[in-house]
């Protein structure tokens, strides 16, 4: 295998992924897809640049060249969606966002001529729904998932209804958000090029806030407003697809709607079953077995295979079939619930709160704990951390349960971060 012997642009790129929290574990296939994506230059100067937003200027320090030539190489990279680019303070930042979610999906998320994407799709597939390594460490590894299923409202009863918050809810992601988009989705535009897509609608990827902005400029996603994305929703949910979206609560960037049969994270979910893969909602369905007909729509709609057919235990009859709800790998999410025509399956809560991350932020420094990268957030060498990056950084930190912290402080090892820890 090359890639283990060969010291060049691409190898540095894959070391600088693997800096983020969720990592992008060596594979032939990886490379490959990066060789599409990246020449090597780009691949090399893109090696060196920070985990955290930066300007044109500081890119062209790293690179020794200047900021109008480190412009220009920048705002090519976000014009093919490598970069995501924003204004902040009368300035332009770029970010490298990781693979998932970010260049891979964005990658797919139009139908282009500048890139081979059936061939994209084929080592697509061949890296993420084949080979473990890579889903295992973003979605099975660590408490902290970076994706969380939205529950599915309309199956919520008016009781259910008052214990939901906003920011489980999808309908209230849209309607809070600065800037809303939407583009194919990538799994299922994926498996189309594959001749293995299902018959979901397609242009309904939902991308939100900054994220969304920058999409619409370089004409990766079309801009609807907030009509037309809750009409879309409700479509999602005429088709039994499931939301997963961003796990933060303030300003989520993307909501999946997914099938069972397309979905990478859907897949993952079943693949990965014990690792519990993706944060569920605070909702479980239960069953009410005297209304219970065993038809099992609830099964064939589970895009998790959470619900199974079972005995009804009726000796009156005996081939009676009733649904049965598996705890520990159901999403929560109520497609189930929704597809029961009996009203024999409703939703009640779950015994414990499953808590949520604040923003990104939180979720970042939590997964990078949990993953042993937190050194990679705060040593990161490539350039001088601002006051104000530093400041939300351990303000997250300073606000971490105490194991949490202690874990924090092993990793860094900082005498400083130790001290500011235990003067709280």
């Amino acid at each position: 295998m090359a890639h283990h012997t060969l010291k060049n642009g691409y190898s540095a790129l894959v070391e600088r992924l693997n800096r983020f929290p969720q990592g992008a574990p060596p594979s032939d296939a990886l490379y490959k897809i990066l060789k599409i994506f990246f020449s090597e230059q780009e691949a090399g100067l893109i090696a060196l640049l920070p985990i955290k937003p930066f300007t044109a200027a500081q890119a062209g320090r790293i690179w020794k060249t200047d900021a109008v030539s480190a412009q220009k190489t920048l705002d090519s990279l976000a014009g093919r969606a490598l970069l995501v680019d924003r204004e902040q303070d009368g300035q332009v930042l770029y970010v490298l966002p990781p693979p998932m979610a970010g260049f891979f999906e964005f990658s797919l998320m139009r139908v282009r001529k500048d890139i081979d994407q059936k061939l994209l799709s084929e080592l697509f597939y061949q890296y993420i729904s084949q080979e473990d390594d890579f889903m295992y460490e973003l979605l099975a590894t660590g408490e902290t998932k970076p994706g969380r299923a939205f529950v599915h409202e309309p199956a919520l009863s008016e009781d259910n209804a008052l214990h939901v918050l906003d920011y489980e809810r999808s309908t209230q992601v849209i309607e809070s958000a600065s800037d809303r988009a939407i583009g194919l989705c990538y799994c299922r535009h994926k498996m189309a090029h594959l001749g293995r897509a299902c018959k979901a609608p397609q242009d309904i990827c939902m991308t939100f806030n900054s994220t969304a902005t920058a999409l619409v400029r370089h004409g990766f996603a079309r801009r609807i407003d907030t009509a037309e994305c809750l009409e879309l929703l409700a479509k999602a949910w005429e088709h039994n697809l499931v939301q997963f979206g961003e796990n933060v609560r303030q300003r989520v960037s993307f909501i999946c709607n997914c099938c069972g049969c397309c979905c990478e994270a859907m897949i993952a979910a079943r693949r990965f079953a014990v690792f519990n893969p993706i944060h569920t909602t605070n909702f479980i369905p239960q069953v009410e077995n005297d209304k219970c007909t065993g038809c099992g729509k609830c099964v064939d709609v589970c895009p998790v295979e959470a619900m199974t057919m079972v005995s009804a235990n009726d000796p009156s009859k005996t081939n009676r079939k009733t649904a049965k709800v598996n705890v520990d790998i159901c999403l929560g999410c109520g497609v189930c619930v929704r597809i029961c025509s009996k009203d024999a399956l409703s939703l009640k809560m779950r015994e414990s709160r499953v808590l949520t991350p604040v923003n990104g932020a939180h979720r970042i420094v939590l997964m990078a704990i949990e993953r042993g990268k937190l050194q990679h957030l705060i040593f990161d060498n490539r350039i001088l951390w601002s006051h104000r990056a530093l400041a939300v950084l351990l303000g997250v930190l300073l606000h971490l349960p105490p194991l949490k912290q202690a874990i924090a402080s092993r990793q860094v090892r900082s005498l400083y971060l130790e001290k500011l820890l235990s003067s709280r």
